[in-house]
């Protein structure tokens, strides 16, 4: 099981959860943060520290909402984002990879609510 950064960290980037998490699966997108599902260790370090209440546990995503969020998530890594030509995928640490120049389209798109 992972964890799931939702819509609350659209446009409020705080950085805690990255700078607590021991694996360094936390990746920086323009407009949010994306947890990396075969890289979290699943230790809630991240939700812990989060001050925007943004993160849960995937097991938790029980609304439709933090369903789309729970998928769209794991579509970071896996589907090729806009600019970039292939996906992300698991590059063993969010440090090494740097940020990435794309969000979601689901992120892209999102005017808020």
């Amino acid at each position: 099981m992972t964890y799931v950064i939702g819509k609350e960290c659209i446009d409020a980037q705080d950085h805690s959860c990255v700078d607590v998490c021991p694996v360094d699966c936390i990746y920086e997108g323009p407009r949010k943060n994306y947890i990396n599902p075969n890289e979290c260790i699943d230790c809630g370090a991240c939700e812990i520290v989060c001050p925007e209440v943004a993160i849960f546990p995937a097991r938790k995503a029980t609304t439709d909402e933090r369903k789309v969020f729970a998928a769209d998530n794991a579509a970071f890594f896996e589907l090729p984002l806009r600019g970039l030509g292939t996906p992300v995928g698991d590059p063993g640490g969010a440090q090494l990879r740097g940020p990435i120049a794309a969000d979601t389209p689901l992120v892209e798109e999102w005017r808020g609510s």
